[in-house]
């Protein structure tokens, strides 16, 4: 199921070619809802019918959180996997007590297991008062390589600040020991 974005089909669509790719594993249904959509009902009455081992969602948390709530009120057993955008720290709140049939996927590592994580959780939660976003590790890294290529190209051309970023040498959070 996705939900017919730019972000949802193109997820729900690698999905489906990936799955297809693997041996004993079977799409039964593709269907497309929409991003401002809160009432998943019939879609899933229709995949409850086909009782599939998964059901995979693409979109983000707003509506994958209500996806994963109403499919446990339909009393539909197969896990939802989602992508990084359905797995935020609001999934709690939208998915209720349904979150623990969600598997989410994430790109990149996740912030627990990298060296430098927990110092850059606790500093960041310090800083903000509120918790760490999904990708701020990631973006952390990439402005500081950023501000030393600018430093090394003594400018703010974005020609020259790329010229230089290959010779940038930053232990990023996730190999920081």
């Amino acid at each position: 199921v996705d939900d017919a974005t730019a972000y949802g089909k193109g997820l729900a669509d690698q999905f489906k070619k990936a799955a297809q790719e693997k041996e004993g594993l079977h799409v039964v249904l593709h269907e497309a809802t929409n991003d401002k959509a809160t009432d998943f009902r019939a879609i899933l009455t229709k995949i409850k019918k086909l009782r599939p081992d998964a059901i995979f969602y693409g979109g983000m948390d707003a509506t994958g959180g209500l996806f994963a709530w109403q499919a446990k009120q339909l009393q539909i057993t197969a896990k939802v996997l989602a992508g990084d955008g359905v797995c935020t720290e609001n999934l709690a709140n939208l998915a209720k007590d349904a979150t623990d049939n969600v598997i989410c996927s994430q790109a990149g590592m996740a912030l627990e297991k990298m060296p430098g994580g927990a110092e850059f959780e606790k500093k960041y939660l310090k800083r903000f008062e509120t918790p760490i976003q999904i990708y701020a590790p990631f973006t952390y890294d990439a402005v500081y390589i950023i501000v030393e290529a600018m430093k090394r190209a003594n400018s703010i051309d974005p020609a020259k600040i790329l010229m230089e970023m290959p010779a940038t040498n930053h232990a990023g959070l996730p190999v920081r020991a």
